[in-house]
């Protein structure tokens, strides 16, 4: 869904490397929340084109000013509702089993794109329209599959998976199905869906689809030589 070029990759690349801003507090921390609150209201009535500042200015009670003085465009905006969604403690369920625990998650995914008006949706769409939002979303994603990587390793440590299953392609095996459907597809929704990629993921990594490739040891000088050699 990305189609970046190398100066957006480095400039994501310092983004992300950069300290995190300090979060405000007391008015401005009220001021900022009021102002978020309006975009992601916006952004999902609207879409990307009818977003812009004075329209969010004038849903929050928030002066144009102050909306352009901290954000200065519908990028800086996009960036901060991004950078806000991370700041939660959201975590994923442990139901006992890498199944129950895909299933779970595929299903909260499914919820959050059927929404109406679905925020997710959103801000997906306007990852195409905005570099800011795009780079947004690309440190929202990274946050999300560090912190779902936990539902791998219990698998593993349960038994359920081979040592050494790459946590980050199964979790985007698992997941993938969803958005390929809605988003690139734009099928209406399946209920049976999150099951069903859950499952497909499953089974592919208990027969260590994502684990490394064993190594292979070069053929001797002094062995027989090939055919056609």
């Amino acid at each position: 869904m990305e189609r970046f070029d190398e100066q957006t990759d480095e400039a994501a690349t310092a983004a992300e490397k950069a300290p995190p801003r300090r979060r405000p507090g007391g008015r401005t921390s009220r001021t900022r929340a009021r102002v978020l609150d309006a975009v992601r209201a916006e952004l999902a009535e609207h879409g990307y084109d009818g977003l812009s500042l004075d329209g969010v200015a004038a849903r929050a009670g928030v002066h144009r000013a102050t909306v352009y003085r901290r954000w200065r465009d519908v990028g800086g905006l996009l960036a901060d509702v991004l950078e806000a969604t991370g700041d939660d403690d959201w975590q994923p369920e442990d139901t006992g089993s890498l199944l129950g625990d895909l299933i779970v998650l595929n299903r909260e995914n499914l919820g959050a794109m059927t929404a109406q008006p679905s925020m997710a949706a959103a801000l997906i769409a306007a990852s195409f329209r905005s570099e800011e939002a795009a780079r947004g979303l690309r440190r929202l994603w990274e946050d999300r599959y560090t912190r779902c990587e936990v539902i791998v390793s219990r698998a593993v440590g349960r038994g359920e998976l081979p040592p050494g299953t790459d946590a980050r392609r199964l979790l985007v095996a698992a997941t993938a199905p969803l958005y390929h459907q809605l988003v690139l597809l734009r099928t209406p929704p399946d209920p049976d869906l999150p099951e069903q990629a859950a499952r497909t993921a499953v089974l592919a990594a208990s027969a260590g689809a994502f684990t490394p490739e064993p190594s292979t040891t070069p053929a001797s000088a002094s062995g027989p030589s090939a055919p056609f050699a």
